[in-house]
This record gives C-alpha cells, structure tokens and sequence, in this order.
C-alpha cells in the first residue's frame, strides 16, 4: 500500500535522489526552502521508499502555488501523480485561487482536476555565454534594496514573494542587479545555482531594453555550466533578443490556474519568472 504523508526535513535526501532520476535541477536548498514555507503543505508518496512528492507554497491570500511533482520512473502510470495533487489540492482546499506550470504531459493531467490555461512560458537555455553583451547601467542588488524592490514585485508578480527574493540574494548574489533612474527602480533580476544548471529568474522589468541589460550583467558572472531562464510568451522581441543572444528553446511550460485568480499580475514586466516550482 502506498503512504501519502507530510514531508519531514529527514526527507530531503530522498527528494533530491527523485530530482536526479528526474534530471531535475534542484539542490537540497531548494527543498529547505519548501519545508520553511510550507512545512505542513509538502507531501510524498511512500511504498518502501519515497516514491513521489508534490511541494505547496502560499503566497498570502492572493493565491496558492503547486510544484515539484515528481514520480519514481519505476512507479508511473499507476495513479500516484493525481494522488500527490489531490493531497495538495485538499490542502488548499480553502483557497481561492491555485496556480501551476505545466508540461505539456502535466498539462492533461491537470486539465482533468478542472484547472485553465493562462499562458504560455518556454525554457531557454544557454550553454556558453557569449562576450559581446552590454551590461552597463545596472548594479549589485544590496540587501537594502529589497524594500523597494518588493513593491514593485508585488504589483507585477501579484503577492508578496519577499521571503523569496530575500532567499535568493542570500544564495547568489552574484546573479542579482538592478536598473535605478532618479532613485526609483526600473527592473532587477535574481538568480539561483542548480544541479544542472544556473537559473536566472525573476527577471522583472519596465521594458525589453531594461531587461536585456539585466540579463547581460547576470550573464557576465556565469561561466560554466548552461544558463536556463523560464520566460513568458509576452513579447516577440524579448524571446528574438535571446535567440540572437544565444539562447535556444529547450521546452515548454503552461501556466495553468484553478479558481477565481483575481490577482494575475503584469504578465508584460515579467521577462522570466523564478521556476515552475515557484511561479
């Protein structure tokens, strides 16, 4: 009989070994921060080993957010997936809105559990950095900052994120900048470290021009493994500018939400989100 339980910290080793089986990006930081923001809200699928999980994150009463559903490669087709999401669904039973990103193979499973599209993302992903980008005008990210830089996420992404984005500066400062005129910010970006790959994300901007300078500073520190970044199909010039940067697709997402999401954010200012995992 398969168990389907809470995640307890004891069970991050088993998380990340689903995550390699996977070819899944994640570190067991990733799976630290899970268990902080929701520590009663993660579950795993158990049957002799960990078999499955499935990860929740509140973001106050605007709406909720399902990730990291993964299933052992040995265990699939036999229901546990739509298992782990009934648990999680049953957890924010009380929520008004439940937001994900898809596979396109995801995407009928929750088609069937009466969630909608929204729109459209693509994975594009850099496997070496190209020395022509121009980075000028931006600077480092300083903790101080991230007051301000919260209202301006808040409006675009459409909750308050702030444990995040703290999360992140702390993991990789390296990977975070921002644009400043007059004292008032017109864009930033953070990154992360992986397994697989580094990932920049979010990336929250004015315009296009704002963010392809934050994308070029970010990209300057990164030498090594591929750059990945999860990007809205929302504006044809920003996903020509990756190409023409280097960047190739390498899959795509679909934003899919249940309920009433009455706080969709600015789809147009967000030029890459933080992770399917995080939205």
């Amino acid at each position: 009989m398969i168990v389907f339980r809470t995640m307890k910290p004891e069970d991050i080793t088993a998380g990340l070994s689903l995550c390699r089986s996977a070819g899944w990006n994640q570190l067991a930081r990733d799976w630290e921060i899970f268990l902080k923001l929701s520590p009663s809200g993660c579950h795993v699928a158990e049957f002799e080993k960990i078999v499955g999980t499935v990860t929740t994150v509140r973001y106050q009463n605007h709406f909720s957010w399902i990730g990291m559903v993964i299933v052992d490669p040995s265990k699939q087709r036999q229901g546990i997936g739509m298992q782990l999401m009934r648990e999680a669904l049953h957890f924010l039973q009380h929520e008004r809105t439940i937001k994900l990103d898809a596979t396109p193979a995801g995407r009928e499973i929750y088609l069937k559990l009466n969630f909608v599209d929204e729109y459209p993302l693509s994975r594009m992903m850099i496997k070496a950095v190209p020395n022509n980008l121009k980075a000028s005008g931006t600077r480092p990210i300083l903790k101080g900052d991230l007051s301000s830089i919260m209202k301006f996420d808040h409006e675009v992404f459409g909750a308050d994120r702030q444990t995040l984005l703290e999360w992140m500066l702390e993991g990789a400062p390296q990977n975070a900048f921002l644009v400043e005129e007059r004292n008032e910010i017109q864009g930033y970006c953070f990154g992360r470290p992986g397994y697989n790959f580094t990932q920049i994300g979010p990336v929250i901007a004015k315009n296009t021009e704002i963010a392809k300078i934050l994308v070029s500073s970010a990209l300057q520190n990164l030498i090594g493994p591929p750059v990945v970044m999860d990007v809205p199909y929302c504006d044809p010039l920003w996903c020509e500018w990756l190409k023409s940067a280097g960047f190739t697709e390498q899959r795509p997402f679909i934003r899919m939400y249940l309920g009433s999401n009455d706080f969709p954010g600015t789809v147009e200012k967000q030029f890459a989100i933080m992770g399917p995992e995080f939205g």
